[in-house]
């Protein structure tokens, strides 16, 4: 009984307008900020979780980075992709999976994950429907993009959250960290 649970942890970054990319992925908007070397708490973040999670297309939009930036082990969530579609050079390290927001997270659980960072759009939207999402950490940027992937979108209830605190910094990067509160 009591089995564990992994919870679930968001990290990302979006536009004033609610966007975390351009239509095709793109990041250009987000690279320019600089502040002095600071990473904005990721670091941090990154050694408080033990496993990421992430849909297809922040996936895709990872595989360009070089190197990757993950030492966690990754899994990605995908209905329309399987193992061959990670290449040669992260099999081993990335793992793909046609489960539902539960599934994945009583997949990574029985794994002996105990917090995941999930990240991507749509990802984190269905995670925080299905009332997977402890907390959040949201930057957002000076920039307006008018299209693109949305952080958020419809859900079949009110999230409601508290907020834990906010940072703004000299780049015009604003940090805001909220706890989802439960009923």
């Amino acid at each position: 009984m009591g089995a564990h649970v992994t919870s679930g942890h968001v990290f990302i970054a979006a536009s004033l307008d609610g966007y975390i990319a351009r239509p095709d992925g793109g990041l250009d908007w987000l690279l320019s900020y600089d502040d002095g070397g600071d990473d904005r708490g990721y670091a941090a973040f990154i050694a408080g979780v033990d496993v990421i999670v992430m849909g297809r297309g922040t996936f895709e939009t990872v595989l360009s980075f070089d190197p990757w930036p993950y030492d966690l082990p990754v899994l990605v969530l995908s209905s329309t992709m399987g193992g061959s579609d990670v290449p040669d050079r992260l099999q081993g390290r990335v793992a793909v999976a046609n489960l539902t927001p539960a599934g994945a997270m009583a997949h990574l659980a029985q794994a002996g994950h105990k917090r995941a960072y999930v990240d991507g759009g749509r990802l984190v939207q269905a995670f925080l429907a299905a009332g997977l999402i402890e907390d959040m950490i949201v930057t957002r940027a000076p920039v307006l993009l008018g299209t693109g992937r949305p952080l958020f979108g419809g859900l079949p209830q009110d999230v409601p959250l508290t907020h834990l605190g906010t940072k703004a910094y000299p780049s015009g990067l604003v940090q805001s960290h909220y706890l989802v509160t439960t009923g």
